[in-house]
């Protein structure tokens, strides 16, 4: 590998999703637009799963912590971008952009987590559902849930610490956030220790829940053809197909972005790529669970209901009616 010049890098240049000024007004709407449909969508989301009555079960509630992430998700990133859209001045400090990374590759990874942790609800619920409320409960849930925390924040500082140590040869990062993959690229010497630490430990954390993922629904396939409905098919498919379908969103981009060397990046492509998955994924999931869920459609129906039923008994309204009696 070629020698570069070293430098002290106390900021860097975030370049952006294009370097053409005209495409930046064009790319700051629909960012946006697919920015607050993405959050919007998802706390509506958490807001009927914590209300609504029908709705207070470990998968609504496992539901509710998945929009919760892709809320973080894309705030951790978008706000940020939206700004240098429009600004000259696109850079980033160092310890800004070290916690940037943190915080991204733990709320990340988290997502995987709780995909398979939804799985295995799935699971539990279609193959061994006479005993499902014994094995699957809130408390459970949040066992989970707070030990994924401790794993992925722990495999988030590993990765953060190591990224400050390396030596950096220029400070324009090819992309719109402090990512893994291009400020690897801007390493003045190839970083074996972090491609060790992403293709051992790495896979551990992050794609192991995939593995799972697939294991769970490998055996509710077999369950299914064990019993020769087309009935228990229809309905295995119904409630499981929303799952796989956000499943194949995350991890296809994941896998596509950060399982190869740093030699093989190609960070024009990533940083589109990139886009998918931290604001188009999180816009889709809550439209792919409400369209899908009949479950969810009726208690967003019941939360609309309450909603203007609760604005017609506002002392305003009240006052108007009663003078309108009087006379």
């Amino acid at each position: 590998m070629a020698t570069r010049n070293r430098t002290e890098v106390t900021e860097f240049v975030l370049l952006g999703l294009s370097s053409w000024p005209e495409m930046q007004p064009v790319i700051f709407g629909i960012v946006l637009a697919m920015y607050l449909v993405a959050v919007t969508g998802n706390a509506l989301l958490v807001i009927v799963a914590l209300s609504d009555p029908k709705l207070q079960t470990p998968m609504y509630f496992l539901l509710s912590q998945l929009s919760s992430i892709d809320i973080f998700l894309t705030t951790i990133t978008v706000p940020q971008m939206l700004v240098h859209t429009l600004s000259v001045n696109k850079t980033i400090s160092f310890n800004h952009c070290m916690t940037q990374l943190f915080f991204f590759m733990a709320v990340g990874s988290m997502e995987g987590h709780l995909l398979a942790a939804m799985a295995y609800d799935r699971y539990v619920a279609i193959c061994d559902p006479l005993r499902y409320s014994a094995i699957i409960s809130r408390c459970f849930c949040l066992r989970i849930t707070s030990t994924s925390w401790v794993v992925v924040s722990l495999n988030s500082l590993l990765y953060s610490v190591l990224v400050t140590r390396l030596t950096f040869c220029g400070n324009q990062v090819t992309h719109f956030f402090c990512d893994i993959t291009p400020l690897l690229k801007l390493s003045c010497t190839r970083p074996v220790a972090n491609e060790l630490l992403i293709f051992t430990e790495g896979v551990a954390v992050v794609i192991s829940p995939f593995f799972f993922i697939v294991g769970s629904y490998a055996r509710i396939g077999v369950a299914i053809a064990r019993l020769h409905s087309a009935a228990a098919l229809r309905k295995a498919l119904s409630t499981c197909s929303s799952h796989i379908l956000v499943v194949l969103l995350l991890y296809g981009s994941v896998i596509r972005m950060y399982l190869r060397p740093s030699s093989t990046y190609d960070l024009e492509q990533d940083r589109q790529v990139a886009i998918f998955y931290t604001v188009v994924t999180p816009m889709l999931n809550p439209l792919i669970y409400s369209l899908r869920n009949q479950e969810v459609k009726g208690a967003l129906r019941r939360l609309s209901r309450r909603l203007c039923i609760s604005g017609n008994f506002q002392p305003g309204s009240q006052a108007s009616r009663g003078q309108q009696h009087i006379s």
